[in-house]
Formats: structure tokens, C-alpha cells, sequence
């Protein structure tokens, strides 16, 4: 629709409502293709599993997406969303915060039932509760284009927790990530969720962060791990796994095979759980990134994590931001990883940690030996202000003096850094070239602010995006 003609940006659930459009188990979209005022009766002889079937199939392949989302609006009673009709057929669609509810969801997933456009689907904080969250999964099993969806902060508890997983164990779908966060999920939220995905192989990346699972919880998800086939990142961040769900999530970790990137910050895992995290260290050959920021770990349990970083040759991130380790096991630390000639370590966090000048001396010994690592620590005692200054000058300056003089871009003069001579190469390979490379002279400081600047967030780096940056 045009803009001329606004529409309501944000809707709620009106007062009033077509009466049959209160009944859950009325047809949707088929319905969605006539005006309310001319009823159709569902036949009595249906078995579909969905109530988003068809009665008029011409018609609803023939009406516009637009008209059939105008339709529907009509149908369950609620104002249309403007945004929606402007970006129906864009990939990525951003609907979070627009006070969808149940119904104005409903609206949403009949329009995109014959979709093929949207990709992405963001419903965050829209109050969908258990009866909308019907209507997507019953879109879902129809829709074979929607890969991602965000229905986080919609406290959808155990009921909606039992639909999803209902769902996810007959997922025919092509959906591949979906978040979850915030959704006032307990523990019988988890074992339903994990029997689900002990089976499910489409799921490769989960969001289960802000929720309300303990160690309870954390048993069900680690049997989960030690089945899952499919899995490839998960956030189980800012719950309340402990020592046992610690154990009991290391413990699935063991056999997975499949998991790349766990994130279990801002958790109570204590030394207990980071004996546990070390064991798996020596046996896991799959995780490459590891946040355990935030748990309580001390250098005692840092230093049964070193003992795993000995032997482990998969892990490229481990971020130990907020716990009470000193430099004593910052030491500990960097040495583990020195001494391991496979490890594949391109970045540390440990930037609560201050240290010495004779810490930094031996990391440059560390950096000797892998030159792709950053270690991340918070400064050092004693440096004076002034050399502090001259490690923070600005390095796409220093680039662009280069790039000037040589007659070249600063895109070109990044892309000779990559032996495919391409735009886009691994993170831990570019931090390598540009720190043995010698015509702009960068310390880790510069090339960690630069690496910022082009990080994908995918573990590669990517020299077009200093095209689309602001000056």
C-alpha cells in the first residue's frame, strides 16, 4: 500500500470482532479469500492437521498477497499493519514490538502462507501467546521459504513451550533458527523442548537464553545434546544452570558432534562446572566458540580449562569476561594454548583481568607461536597515559596514508593481504596476515579496532563493508 494512505502502524486486538472469528479452530486463510460477510461452512469430511486449509484454492492463489493480508485482517478483526503490507516481500521483515497478540499474529500468518518472499520473520515482544503461536506453527508446516524466526519476549511458558515442541517433532518446515529468549520457560518448558530436539536434525541454531531453567532443566537439555544431530549454535545464557546442570550439560557435550558455538555466560557453573568444561576440552572436536563469561570461575577452575586447551585443536573463541580469575590464571591461560602447537585460538576475553608488562612479554612469546590469537585483557599496570594514547591511534588512517601514497584504495590494499584475492577471508587468517604483514606497522590494539570495523560476525571478515561505513 502506498504511504499516502497510511494504515496503522502498530495493532491490537479490538474489541470487536467478527464472531466466528473467535473460534481457534475456525479455517483461516481459505477464509481470508472472501469478504467476512459471505461465510463458507468447513467441511465436516477435513483432516488436516492445520486450520489454515484452503476452500477456495483458485481464488487464494489468484488474490495478491496484499489484498489476501487485507483480508485476513478482516477476518480475525484487527488493524492492518502498515509496515507489514510495505515489506511482504522483502526477505528479512522486522515486526518486533507492534503489539501483534494472538490474533494480529494469525492475520500475519495467513498472509504469509503462500509467501515465498520473507526469510527472516522478527515478532519479538508482541504478546503472541499459546493461540498465535498456533497459528504460525500451523504456517510453518505450509510455508517452505521462512528460515528464521524470532519469537523472543512473548512469555509464552509451558503451553507455548508444548506447541513448539509438538511442532518441531513433525518439522517438515525449512526453518533453521529460532529464538526463544525470554520466554518464562521453567524446567518442564526444557524437557519438552529437548525431546523434541533429541530427534529434530532442521533446528542448527537455538536461542534459549533469559529464561527460568536450573539444573533440572540442564539435565533434559544435556540429554538433548548427546542425541542431537542437527544443532550447530545454542544460547542457554542468563539462566540458572549450577554445578549438577553444568555437569549435566558437559556431559551431553562429550558425544555431540555437531554443536560449533555454546554460549552458558551469566550462569553460576562455578570451578565444579569448569572441571567439567576442561574434560570436554580434551574430548569435544566440534566447538569453536565457548562463552563462559560470568560464572563464577576462579583461577582454580581456570586452570582445569587450561588443562583442556592443551589438547584441543577446534576451539577459536573462549570468553571468560567477569569472573574472578587474577592474572595468575590469565597465565595459565595463554601458556596452555602456547604449548598446544594444533590449537586453532584466534581470540581470549578476559578483560576484566589487569595485568603486568611481564604478562605482555610473555604474550608476545604466545604470539610468536600463533600469530592468528588475540588475547582481550583490560590494560596494563603502570602504562602511562600518553603511550596508552599512541596504541589507540586510529589504524584506517594509517591505511588510508598508505593507500594514498601507493595510488591504491584501502580495499586493495586489504584484499593483497588474501591469497584468493577475494573480499571476504576467515577472521584468524586476517589478524595473522596483517600483523606479519610490514607496510602499515599495527599493533593487536589497532588490528583488533580494525577487524571490528569488517567482522561479519560469522568468523569472517568482510573488506566491503569499509564501503558502506560513514566516514
Amino acid at each position: 500500500m502506498d504511504d499516502e494512505e497510511p494504515l496503522e502502524p502498530e495493532t491490537q486486538d479490538e474489541t470487536e470482532t467478527v464472531a466466528a472469528s473467535e473460534n481457534s479452530d475456525e479455517t483461516l486463510y481459505c477464509e481470508a479469500g472472501a469478504t467476512p460477510a459471505v461465510e463458507k461452512e468447513k467441511p465436516t469430511h477435513e483432516s488436516s492437521e492445520t486450520d489454515l486449509e484452503m476452500e477456495d484454492t483458485e481464488k487464494f492463489f489468484t488474490t495478491g498477497q496484499k489484498e489476501l493480508y487485507l483480508e485476513a485482517c478482516k477476518l480475525v478483526g484487527v488493524v492492518p499493519v502498515s509496515y507489514f503490507i510495505r515489506n511482504m516481500e522483502e526477505s528479512y521483515v522486522n515486526l518486533n514490538h507492534h503489539g501483534l497478540g494472538p490474533r494480529g499474529t494469525k492475520a500475519i500468518a495467513i498472509a504469509l502462507v503462500s509467501n515465498t518472499a520473507v526469510m527472516t520473520l522478527e515478532l519479538e515482544d508482541n504478546c503472541i501467546m499459546a493461540e498465535g503461536i498456533v497459528s504460525l506453527t500451523q504456517m510453518l508446516r505450509e510455508n517452505y521459504y521462512l528460515q528464521e524466526l524470532n519469537l523472543s519476549d512473548n512469555d509464552l511458558g509451558l503451553e507455548g513451550a508444548r506447541i513448539i515442541s509438538e511442532f518441531l517433532q513433525r518439522n517438515t518446515s525449512s526453518l533453521s533458527n529460532l529464538q526463544l529468549s525470554g520466554n518464562n520457560f521453567k524446567d518442564e518448558a526444557a524437557e519438552l523442548l529437548s525431546q523434541a530436539l533429541s530427534s529434530d536434525y532442521r533446528i542448527k541454531s537455538l536461542d534459549l537464553s533469559h529464561n527460568q531453567f536450573s539444573d533440572k532443566g540442564g539435565e533434559h537439555l544435556g540429554q538433548m545434546l548427546a542425541l542431537n544431530v542437527g544443532l550447530q549454535s545454542l544460547d542457554l545464557s542468563w539462566n540458572h544452570f549450577y554445578t549438577r546442570g553444568a555437569v549435566a550439560l558437559c556431559n551431553g557435550l562429550r558425544t555431540n558432534v555437531t554443536l560449533k558455538k555454546l554460549d552458558v555466560s551469566m550462569n553460576g557453573f562455578g570451578n565444579e562446572g569448569a572441571t567439567a568444561l576442561g574434560d570436554v576440552l580434551r574430548l569435544n572436536n566440534s566447538l569453536a566458540y565457548l562463552d563462559v563469561s560470568g560464572n563464577d570461575i576462579s583461577n582454580e577452575g581456570v586452570s582445569k580449562i587450561s588443562r583442556g586447551l592443551e589438547l584441543n585443536d577446534s576451539l577459536k573463541v573462549l570468553k571468560l569476561f567477569l569472573n574472578p580469575m587474577s592474572m595468575d590464571g590469565a597465565v595459565l591461560l595463554i601458556l596452555s594454548i602456547k604449548r598446544n602447537p594444533k590449537s586453532s585460538m584466534e581470540e581470549l576475553d578476559i578483560s576484566n583481568v589487569l595485568v603486568s608488562e611481564q604478562f605482555v612479554k610473555t604474550l608476545d612469546g604466545v604470539y610468536a607461536v600463533h600469530p592468528q590469537l588475540d588475547v582481550v585483557y583490560k590494560a596494563v599496570q603502570g602504562l602511562s597515559a600518553k603511550k596508552a594514547v599512541l596504541l589507540w591511534t586510529n589504524p584506517m588512517k594509517l591505511i588510508q596514508s598508505y593507500a594514498d601514497q601507493h595510488k591504491i584504495t584501502v580495499v586493495d590494499f586489504l584484499k593483497n593481504l588474501n591469497p584468493t584475492r577475494t573480499m571476504r577471508m576467515p577472521v584468524g587468517e586476517f589478524r595473522k596476515a596483517m600483523v606479519q604483514q610490514k607496510q602499515v606497522p599495527l599493533n593487536r590494539s589497532q588490528i583488533r579496532e580494525l577487524i571490528k570495523k569488517i567482522d561479519e560476525k560469522t568468523g569472517m571478515v568482510n573488506f566491503s563493508l569499509l564501503k558502506m561505513a560513514k566516514p
